[in-house]
C-alpha cells in the first residue's frame, strides 16, 4: 500500500479542518486518561459497555485489521470517524507510535470543564452531519 493512501472503507472521512477538531478531543481525553488506544483495547472497551467517539485512521494496512470496527461501532450506537493519518492520531493520543484507532470516552473525568464538553459535542454533531 502506498504511504498515505486511504483504505476504501474510510467513510465518513473528516476533512482537514474537522480532523483538527477531532484530534483536539483525542488529545484532551488522553491528558485526562480517558482514552483507549489500539484495536484490541477499543473492541474490549466497547464490549464492556463504554461509550465515546471512535476515531479510526484511514491509512491502515492491511485493511483487515480495522475492517470490523465500523460495523461494531454501528451495532453499539457509537459514533465513529476516519482521519487521514495514523501518525497524527498516534501523536494526538500522546504515544510515540502510530495508532490505528482510539476510543475517546465520554466519562465525567474527560468532560470535566465546559470547554471540553463543548468540543466533544461539536465533534459528535459533525459526525452526524457527515453521515447524512
Amino acid at each position: 500500500m502506498v504511504k498515505g493512501a486511504l483504505v476504501p472503507i474510510a467513510k465518513p472521512l473528516a476533512n482537514p479542518k474537522f480532523t483538527k477538531k477531532v484530534l483536539k478531543v483525542v488529545k484532551t481525553n488522553s491528558k485526562s486518561k480517558q482514552l483507549r488506544r489500539g484495536v484490541k483495547e477499543v473492541v474490549k472497551s466497547i464490549r464492556k459497555g463504554k461509550r465515546g467517539i471512535c476515531v479510526i485512521a484511514g491509512d491502515i494496512s492491511p485493511l483487515d485489521v480495522i475492517s470490523h470496527l465500523p460495523v461494531y461501532c454501528e451495532e453499539n450506537d457509537i459514533p465513529y470517524i476516519f482521519v487521514d493519518s495514523k501518525d497524527d492520531l498516534g501523536a494526538a493520543a500522546s504515544t510515540k507510535r502510530p495508532t490505528s484507532c482510539v476510543l475517546a470516552m465520554d466519562t465525567p473525568e474527560a468532560l470535566k470543564n465546559e470547554k471540553a464538553k463543548k468540543k466533544y459535542e461539536d465533534v459528535i454533531q459533525g459526525i452526524k452531519e457527515l453521515e447524512e
